[in-house]
């Protein structure tokens, strides 16, 4: 895909950017601290897509030629965000709920130019078969998923083991859905 402007990703999550390199998507990688916060009252589903918008606004007066890829990815069980775990307690009470559960991912992305403004978000359900403590507590140890909503990545060993299967995008669930930004990107190609 040929772009006549540099595409920008504002993440340094490293799966987001394995995904677009695979995806054959060429971007160079700047990041501006933001306010991860939203609303106390804002549906859950709502919550990734809004945080993507800010992510995004962050680069609207600095944009010349250039278009902006963020993204947010939030776990979603019943009405509650699973944000990333403070600390191995955290990250075992998260996975400990999701443990034999169904809940939701939803990946928010937002693109932003000095002309263009679009946003969408994606939803994947995921299935978690029930897990024991003992496999809970390795996955923490060995994996350290702290930088990771609802505390696990699906390409992780959890992930294959513990998944029973998942209805939607497996990309969205690594963070990125990587074939709504393809036609959403495509239209902008030349």
């Amino acid at each position: 895909m040929n772009f006549s402007f540099p595409l920008i990703l504002a993440s340094n999550s490293p799966r987001r950017q394995e995904l677009l390199r695979l995806a054959g998507i060429p971007f160079s990688v700047r990041v501006k601290p933001t306010d991860e916060h939203f609303p106390p009252d804002m549906p859950a589903d709502e919550v990734a897509r809004y945080l993507a918008e800010q992510k995004a606004e962050a680069f609207r007066d600095e944009l010349q030629d250039e278009l902006v890829i963020t993204a947010d990815t939030t776990v979603v069980l019943g009405d509650e965000v699973l944000n990333k775990p403070a600390d191995e307690q955290e990250a075992y009470a998260m996975l400990r709920r999701l443990s034999g559960t169904r809940h939701k991912v939803i990946t928010g992305v937002s693109l932003l130019s000095r002309s263009y403004t679009k946003s969408f978000d994606d939803c994947t359900s995921v299935y978690f078969r029930p897990l024991e403590d003992e496999e809970i507590w390795q996955y923490i140890r060995q994996y350290k998923p702290f930088d990771k909503a609802g505390s696990y990545g699906i390409q992780e060993w959890i992930g294959m083991v513990g998944i029973e299967r998942i209805e939607g995008s497996y990309y969205n669930v690594m963070g990125l859905p990587v074939e709504k930004l393809y036609q959403h990107l495509k239209k902008l190609a030349l």
